[in-house]
């Protein structure tokens, strides 16, 4: 519109009539604007206001009564922790099945020892927030005690900052709770790079250098596991290893004298600490799996029959009932 003014008042010169160009481009807006207007009105949903009721909505329920079969797997395996870590408290013993690559721990330190050789500690390669780097950190603490104790050497390559300042605030505790202050030196945990085989290279070297009588693999392992076990497999090293990655666990089963595989690697801290609160933890998870199992075992035979007599209305029930309480 101020274009078409600056034209109007170029075509007439006279004041008057620029008066008039004003006017007209006045004019010319409040049509557009009145346009857009009736535009916008044509367009909006009509509403009727004589049949508009107010609308209500109903509150969500408290309780989801699809969820309730997860809701008494959660009452049933959190009773049995309670019940297991009071047991454990109360002064029952709960028995844990040996586990042998744990055993040799103190053999293994002793090894070195005898042989006046370091302990090599490798913690993973991930960083503390993968729990596996924390469960390798808690055998640590044992393996650290063990070597203060025995007076021996302990190396902690490491591949993340936050990794060794983690190791080195377990294995100052772990001497000092050994009665040995004086024998702890931060300077054999170090950090290397965060480069995968950049560490790997490190280690490696350092394994075929100082040639360490005893190896420590815990926590998360990817494509370096092989390089580790077979090095410390060609220096003649005890080799001790735990680890939860799946597609790991057959080369250190290959390759090391000892394996914590899966669920052993995650229950050494209970195991090795003998505290009630852990015992009767792990025992509780342990009862929750048995349920687990029993009732697969039951579904797979209910099932069978089916299969064998179709007509069999009581597999159908139970079938049914399974799948409820399983949440299917």
């Amino acid at each position: 519109m101020r274009i078409t003014h600056k034209i109007l008042c170029r075509i007439f010169t006279n004041h008057s009539w620029k008066c008039v160009a004003t006017f007209l481009c006045m004019a010319m807006c409040c049509a557009s604007a009145s346009a857009l207007l009736s535009s916008c009105i044509s367009n909006a949903p009509l509403v009727d206001t004589a049949i508009a009721t107010p609308t209500t909505t109903t509150a969500p329920p408290w309780f989801n009564s699809e969820k309730t079969a997860l809701f008494l797997w959660i009452v049933f395996i959190g009773a049995a922790v309670t019940v297991s870590v009071w047991l454990a408290k109360s002064g029952r013993p709960i028995r844990i099945r040996r586990i042998a690559a744990l055993e040799a721990v103190d053999n293994a330190v002793g090894r070195a020892t005898e042989m006046g050789r370091s302990i090599l500690f490798v913690p993973g390669i991930q960083d503390m927030d993968n729990i596996q780097t924390v469960a390798g950190l808690t055998m640590l603490g044992r393996v650290a005690k063990t070597a203060a104790e025995y007076d021996a050497t302990i190396e902690v390559p490491t591949c993340r900052s936050l990794v060794m300042e983690a190791a080195r605030d377990t294995v100052r505790a772990s001497y000092l709770s050994a009665g040995r202050a004086d024998g702890f030196s931060a300077d054999r945990i170090t950090y290397i790079t965060d480069d995968q085989f950049g560490y790997v290279a490190h280690v490696v070297g350092s394994m075929v250098r100082e040639k360490p009588a005893t190896c420590f693999y815990m926590g998360c392992f990817f494509a370096e596991s092989l390089i580790f076990a077979e090095t410390g497999n060609a220096i003649g090293a005890i080799q001790i290893a735990g680890t939860a990655e799946s597609s790991q666990l057959p080369f250190f089963v290959a390759a090391c004298d000892y394996t914590l595989i899966g669920e052993e690697f995650f229950a050494a801290s209970a195991y090795l600490s003998g505290e009630p609160a852990q015992l009767g933890t792990l025992r509780g998870q342990d009862v929750g799996k048995f349920a687990v199992v029993v009732l697969i075992a039951l579904g797979v035979l209910a099932s069978t029959i089916l299969v064998m007599a179709p007509n069999t209305a009581a597999a159908v029930w139970f079938l049914d009932v399974l799948q409820k309480v399983l949440g299917g």
